[in-house]
């Protein structure tokens, strides 16, 4: 799995829907069915259940999902269908292509995390570089070297999902979504493209 679909949550790492499906287009994806077993209702719980299936060459697979008021954030509590049929594919997708971690999709809450932790490596591997810059080394590539892969700039294709994404959910776009980051999307690290992805994927399913 690519490392630009895969996020960290309180020490844990996840795979994002989108990684999901990418990879299984790359293995040879051929179809995916979903079919709604509960319509949400007061009787229910307001639980939604879906079933997925997913057919690949190496044969067909098959994952179940729910959503209730309960187990999505207060944004998605509203599309708690279209969240359900999510999380089955994404369980239907993880069996198809042999992955083990857990969607972020599938999680309950809001999962709202800062990239305050992501900023604070970055200043970490600057800081380690400097002695070595002193010392007449190129700093540039010592800072590259230095920064773990979550500080690296985020890549073109985290960059065009997010843009996408972006378009998709966010009101007024482009313009207001750097507002709420608070500087330009081609400025965002991998950690932070990755962790934006994941709260406008949860949004958008």
């Amino acid at each position: 799995m690519r490392e630009e679909y895969m996020i960290e949550r309180q020490g844990k790492r996840f795979v994002l829907y989108a990684g999901l499906l990418d990879e299984a287009h790359a293995r040879g994806l051929r179809s995916i069915e979903t079919e709604l077993l509960q319509t949400p209702s007061v009787e229910n719980g307001e639980v939604a259940i879906a079933r997925a299936v997913v057919r690949t060459e190496d044969g067909k697979f098959s994952g179940i999902g729910d959503a209730s008021p309960q187990n999505v954030g207060r944004a998605i509590a509203p599309h708690l269908i279209r969240m359900a049929e999510t999380r089955a594919k994404a369980r239907a997708l993880r069996d198809a292509i042999n992955v083990g971690v857990t969607a972020l999709e599938e999680l309950g809450g809001e999962n709202e995390e800062s990239a305050d932790s992501a900023r604070g490596r970055v200043e970490q591997a600057r800081s380690s570089a400097a002695p070595r810059a002193q010392a007449g080394e190129n700093t540039e590539e010592i800072s590259r070297e230095a920064l773990p892969k979550e500080a690296l700039p985020a890549t073109r294709k985290q960059l065009n999902y997010l843009e996408a994404l972006v378009a998709d959910v966010v009101e007024d776009g482009i313009g207001k979504f750097e507002e709420m980051v608070g500087k330009p999307i081609s400025e965002l690290t991998r950690g932070e493209a990755s962790d934006w992805i994941g709260r406008l994927s949860g949004r958008a399913a």
